[in-house]
């Protein structure tokens, strides 16, 4: 029961102090004994009850009856739920009901966070550090991350069991500790907020239904909607932004289509940055793609021969920066399991790209986050070690329709902006499109499920948190020292 009202502290609930008294009970159920049991149960109600949504998803799109789409929502929660089990496991054997909960719970939740970013090819939705946005405590994701922030909740967590338990021992640690978040919470470092000049972009959502995206016969209406909505505004932008696979199509194949969007840029006289495929040759007799995001310059395309907008730059040499981290099951099939097919219609084999992950557009470098790669701290750190000074996430949450999913992955490109010091400029098929800040604050933000195109402010940086200079290494030194002294320890206290 605790583990399930786990996901009601993230968003769109954002009852962020929810967190407290959840994991303060899990904790002293976990003191009682049997933590594999406690650990485990916490696990599959946090991470199985609270990907609910996946099971629609599969029936939807994957095509799975309701029951095998409820099978593997199940299989997803068990499969997760085992890194809480190691948590709870960890910290009866190193701390027992002594009062060294207080370093080895804390120690544990970092743990626990890192290893659920990166087994497996990593799986940090919800991350734990994310509820720490709207707290005083987020300046320390500039310096130790979202896995990092982890450890807050965990000692205030820590902190309360100890001082309810019974006994005047444990009264003093837990001070101690109450004492140590407060600190914490109040030493937290600024976060620069952006300065200099700034920019103003347009982030197209056409709001395409999912069921129509792969549609061939509703290209045309696609491809109308995002021309008009791009039009009413490129005179007022200095880049126009479309979603993850906005041109569901490979242009390749399409030179007509390609030499309307040629014309469409040359007349907004604006640079377009455009999610789209891109074929990359063939494997096994079947074509070999690409997701990612294009880049077109009017400046690019000549007036050409009777005005036809002819291409200076041919598409084969049009900036693209590709996906690098792929969505398991979404957009690949892994080989051990080659008898399921993916949820992307299988039109191409897709994978992952090996590039910078940054595109340029008139002389700005834009680092580039498809999709589910938002999730990952890694990869905003590298867009932003490889020259980014400004980070664009497009994005097609329509998979999920109106339940909390798209909430939630939004939340975590929040935490990317304040962990790399960047605007993120987060352009969505159907929500959630917005300006984020540095901070992560929300500058700008458009409805969900709706035709809009937002048309707000940015500005550029060139400067590296301590995050962004040093990525994980100092949280798991930090990890390290916390964990030799449990390890080694002589006594209970």
């Amino acid at each position: 029961m605790l583990g399930a009202l786990m996901p009601f502290a993230f968003s769109p609930y954002d009852l962020f102090w929810l967190v407290i008294p959840v994991m303060t009970g899990w904790l002293w159920l976990i003191r009682q004994g049997a933590p594999l049991f406690t650990g485990f149960a916490f696990g599959l109600g946090w991470f199985g009850f609270g990907a609910w949504w996946l099971a629609p998803t599969l029936h939807t799109f994957g095509h799975l009856p309701w029951i095998a789409a409820a099978f593997c929502v199940l299989l997803v929660g068990c499969v997760m739920a085992l890194l809480p089990a190691m948590w709870a496991w960890l910290t009866w054997k190193l701390a027992g009901r002594t009062a060294w909960v207080l370093l080895v719970f804390p120690a544990a939740a970092v743990g626990e966070e890192w290893l659920r970013g990166h087994l497996f090819t990593g799986l940090p939705w919800t991350a734990l550090g994310n509820l720490m946005l709207d707290t005083p405590a987020i300046g320390w994701a500039t310096w130790f991350g979202v896995y990092g922030l982890a450890l807050f909740p965990a000692l205030v967590a820590a902190s309360l069991v100890l001082l309810l338990s019974p006994g005047s021992r444990s009264l003093y640690p837990g001070g101690v500790g109450a004492g140590v978040a407060i600190l914490l919470f109040t030493l937290a470092p600024a976060i620069d907020q952006g300065q200099g000049k700034q920019y103003r972009a347009a982030l197209v959502q056409a709001n395409i239904p999912q069921d129509h995206k792969w549609d061939a016969s509703f290209v045309g209406e696609t491809m109308r909607r995002y021309g008009a909505m791009s039009t009413g505004v490129a005179a007022e932008a200095d880049i126009i932004i479309w979603p993850e696979a906005a041109i569901p199509f490979f242009m390749e194949r399409t030179p007509g289509w390609e030499k309307w969007l040629n014309m469409q840029v040359q007349r907004w006289q604006t640079p377009l940055l455009y999610g789209g495929l891109k074929l990359t040759g063939q494997s096994a007799g079947q074509h070999t793609a690409q997701n990612g995001l294009f880049s077109l310059e009017p400046q690019q395309v000549g007036s050409g021969r009777a005005g036809l907008g002819l291409v200076d730059q041919t598409l084969e040499e049009r900036p693209f920066a590709g996906k690098h981290h792929l969505v398991p099951f979404g957009e690949y099939v892994p080989d051990w399991i080659p008898f399921l097919h993916t949820l992307v219609p299988e039109i191409a084999d897709f994978k992952p790209a090996k590039d910078t992950g940054v595109i340029q557009a008139r002389g700005i470098s834009y680092g580039s986050l498809i999709c589910y790669e938002s999730l990952f701290p890694e990869e905003a750190r590298a867009r932003v070690l490889n020259g980014a000074e400004v980070l664009v996430n497009v994005t097609n949450d329509a998979w999920y329709g109106t339940t909390p999913a798209a909430w939630q992955h939004f939340q975590a490109a929040r935490m990317r902006a304040v962990e790399t010091g960047r605007f993120v400029l987060r352009a969505a098929n159907t929500g959630v499109t917005a300006i984020i800040q540095p901070d992560g604050v929300i500058r700008s933000i458009k409805p969900w499920w709706t035709e809009t195109v937002l048309l707000g402010t940015y500005q550029l940086s060139k400067a590296q948190t301590h995050y962004v200079r040093w990525g994980d290494w100092p949280l798991l030194a930090c990890l390290f020292m916390l964990a030799v002294p449990c390890f080694f320890r002589q006594e209970r206290i």
